[in-house]
């Protein structure tokens, strides 16, 4: 583990310029004012048996499928077998039936490989298992969860439309009585995990034009997945469509247990709590590669980490680095006791994915031009993080959130 008297070279590591980067995963981790003291022996077990896969899985792969705009799906069956899936559902329906803080720091671990594999599994344990855990019948629970957990089923979660991104309530997509079954029309864009999904949880208005929750299986007739493609960031991860033409999703299919916006807001509060975790994973990994270049890049006879501007960066870094794994530890805590509220994981999420997209800009400018290539990590942490900073509550979505809590008065409309 670093520390402040500590910070290790690795000399078997090239990192001059003009060569490639080791390709082994030196990443230890940063815990500059002791955080590890406030995690359980439970908490770390967890946290290293994520970070274990993530050099052993990830790292070794990750830049290829991400240059080549392709998700790694042989990844799956390991991040079932970690408990990657759902670790915060209780064991009895498959989960891993562990706390936040747990959940959160596999979502650390996790984006610190990368934003799309933190995404899938974020998506599979907090959009699609936790609406169905919360909300869903029991026989619901028992019949898509354990193979959810597993990933022998992937799931993705359909809110966002082409018309209404930040204004949900303005949806369009709808379902209606037809009988035994309802009839399920419209569409849903920006979805991860869209093209290879099992099932979708879909938010849709019900014939008395309530928000709720259907779930709908692939290879029901009219509906379709096609994926996204272009995309500049999230390239490791496959993102697409989800089509509605008159599908018929049986009324057993519908979630009983909520209806209203309170129902995927609270699937989206989940999300954005391990956002805030996640972001953290990818600002250390940014750190700890402009870490080890300073150290061994030499340029006026000495390693730049020996001037005032790059230790200024570094030092910056990681202050910044410390405030957010504080306050995401706070916000565990509170999410643990049930006390934590929307706009307290809206303040977290913001400010840790700006944080972690101004390290991944500034860690870039230490690497210089090799900062650009795919031999290190940095370019492909910045790109996904203009997607994390948008996902979920854009930016200023989300400042207009703690804006409306502190102040009583809504800016929205």
């Amino acid at each position: 583990m670093l520390s402040k008297n500590s910070l290790p070279l690795h000399p078997q590591s090239t990192l001059q310029a003009g060569h490639k980067a080791a390709k082994s995963d030196l990443f230890q981790g940063v815990d500059y004012y002791q955080i590890d003291e406030l995690l359980s022996t439970e908490h770390k077990l967890v946290r290293d048996a994520t970070r274990d896969f993530v050099k052993r899985e990830v790292s070794p792969i990750i830049e290829d499928y991400a240059q080549r705009a392709a998700f790694p799906r042989q990844l799956i069956k390991g991040l079932g077998e970690i408990g990657a899936f759902g670790p915060q559902i209780p064991s009895e329906y498959g989960g891993g039936g562990l706390d936040q803080i747990a959940y959160g720091l596999i979502m650390q671990e996790l984006e610190r490989g990368d934003s799309g594999i933190r995404s899938t599994a974020s998506v599979q344990g907090s959009l699609v298992m936790y609406p169905i855990y919360a909300f869903g019948s029991e026989a619901q629970k028992h019949r898509f969860l354990p193979k959810l957990a597993t990933g022998e089923w992937m799931g993705c979660f359909g809110l966002t439309e082409p018309d209404h991104g930040s204004n949900p309530a303005g949806m369009t997509t709808h379902f209606t009585d037809a009988g035994d079954h309802v009839l399920l029309n419209g569409a849903k864009m920006w979805i991860s995990n869209a093209p290879f999904a099992d099932i979708a949880v879909v938010w849709a208005k019900n014939p008395e034009g309530k928000i709720q929750g259907v779930i709908v299986e692939r290879g029901m007739e009219g509906f379709q997945t096609p994926e996204t493609h272009g995309k500049w960031s999230l390239r490791a991860s496959a993102t697409g469509e989800l089509v509605f033409d008159n599908v018929r999703v049986p009324k057993e299919n519908i979630l009983p247990g909520v209806t209203g916006l309170r129902g995927p807001l609270s699937c989206l509060s989940s999300a954005r709590y391990g956002i805030a975790w996640g972001a953290i994973g990818a600002a250390m990994d940014c750190y700890d590669t402009a870490l080890r270049y300073a150290q061994e890049r030499q340029q006026f006879g000495r390693p730049i980490a020996g001037f005032q501007l790059q230790q200024k960066k570094l030092a910056e870094f990681v202050t910044e680095i410390t405030k957010a794994q504080l306050l995401a530890w706070r916000l565990g805590v509170l999410k643990n006791e049930d006390r934590a509220t929307p706009a307290q994981i809206s303040m977290a999420k913001r400010n840790n994915v700006d944080m972690a997209l101004h390290i991944a800009r500034e860690s870039r400018q230490i690497l210089g031009g090799m900062g650009i290539t795919g031999e290190y990590p940095i370019m492909r942490h910045m790109m996904n993080l203009e997607s994390v900073i948008t996902y979920e509550g854009t930016h200023d979505i989300h400042l207009l959130i703690t804006g409306m809590d502190i102040t009583g008065l809504n800016a929205f409309q």
